[in-house]
């Protein structure tokens, strides 16, 4: 099993989020050990402890000592009265694993608060993947953990989009329009890596602009796609100020977006890696604690940064090229960006082999990049 960069505070309780798939409990049960694992996916357990909440107690006394794994705690949100009643009664350490937030939210997760930390798992990193990274298989597949052990890859996604990405959505109660949902999820993957237009969405899925954003908050919700704000921080010029949107994975973007004859695939590419750097670059920021908060910037006139990472640790603008080669074009948008504010490092990632440097930019390939994201921001 690959080693996984996240690390927890053993003796004190925590959330754990993510999407389903990212390996929230192989890494629980690998890291801590439980004295008592609740998976609220088994359906005697989950119904034993949404009609009884108070049989946890039951079960936690008769464990012993150790920690107290329950997974996918968002289907029994009730049960987080009992948690909290047991942190204090009993000093109880519990693991709590989710992978939405809508529920929690609405059932009262900050009764914890000061009580549980939060952390969230991530798809796989190239760091965390070492020697087994490599960027095409990552492009068209992603890094969900399951990947790397399926005989069929573009299979296991199918039936990932297909089993998670609707029949959850179906069960938890999300939408009454799953017709209108399905729609949308294929419209949406058009706008991964672009900016979000809701009333154009709305337009393809044949629906109101409201429900489109009602759908939007429903894949945020079930942690599967971030909207990337832009960066507006004494800003200089006109800029653009609708979000960018960004699936968590690349491979279930690939997997849910349609393809056809009038398809390019060096389009689909392009979407498919700057995609792949967004997952990177949220990954490694979180699991390093380096304190940014992320951005894209546009101006009205059309010059664009893919990424803009804003901290104590300094500036950083990163763009995204899926070409072999540096054209003097390709560096506009940066250029622009260093013209407004000069005290950020720029970048541009692209496909070729050598590191190059153009003026201010310096320019790197991007296979030998995303393994080194860490150093490079830290």
């Amino acid at each position: 099993m690959l080693a996984r960069t996240l690390t927890v505070q053993p003796e004190k309780s925590f959330f754990l989020f993510g999407p389903r798939g990212t390996g929230k409990s192989t890494w629980i049960r690998s890291q801590l050990k439980p004295a008592l694992l609740l998976d609220l996916l088994e359906a005697e357990t989950w119904q034993r402890l949404l009609a009884h909440p108070g049989d946890l107690e039951k079960l936690v006394l008769a464990a012993g000592p150790g920690p107290i794994v329950i997974d996918e705690v968002q289907r029994a949100p009730d049960l987080l009265n009992e948690v909290h009643r047991l942190i204090e009664k009993r000093g109880a350490v519990f693991a709590l694993t989710g992978s939405s937030a809508r529920k929690l939210r609405r059932g009262g997760v900050n009764l914890l608060a000061g009580r549980a930390l939060t952390y969230r798992m991530y798809p796989l990193t190239a760091e965390e993947l070492g020697d087994q990274f490599n960027l095409q298989t990552s492009m068209q597949f992603g890094h969900l953990p399951a990947i790397g052990s399926e005989p069929d890859p573009q299979r296991f996604l199918q039936s990932y989009v297909q089993t998670y990405l609707r029949e959850e959505v179906l069960q938890e109660g999300l939408t009454r329009n799953m017709a209108a949902f399905s729609r949308f999820l294929e419209a949406a993957s058009f706008s991964h890596a672009a900016q979000l237009n809701l009333s154009e969405v709305a337009r393809e899925c044949a629906v109101d602009r409201k429900t489109v954003e009602g759908f939007v908050g429903v894949l945020e919700d079930l942690l599967l796609a971030v909207r990337l704000p832009a960066f507006t921080k004494r800003a200089a010029r006109r800029l653009v100020q609708h979000p960018k949107l960004f699936f968590f994975d690349v491979g279930v973007f690939r997997a849910l977006r349609p393809k056809g004859p009038l398809d390019r695939p060096a389009e689909i590419q392009g979407a498919a890696l700057e995609g792949l750097v967004w997952q990177e670059l949220r990954a490694i920021n979180d699991l390093h604690n380096l304190g940014y908060t992320l951005h894209f910037w546009r101006t009205a006139a059309g010059q664009e940064v893919d990424f803009v990472l804003y901290g104590e640790r300094g500036l950083h603008a990163i763009e995204v090229k899926h070409a072999n080669r540096v054209r003097p074009a390709d560096l506009a948008g940066l250029q622009a960006f260093c013209a407004d504010y000069p005290q950020a490092k720029a970048t541009l990632l692209y496909m070729g082999e050598r590191a190059e440097q153009h003026g201010a930019v310096a320019v790197m390939p991007v296979a030998a990049a995303l393994p080194r994201l860490t150093e490079l921001l830290a």
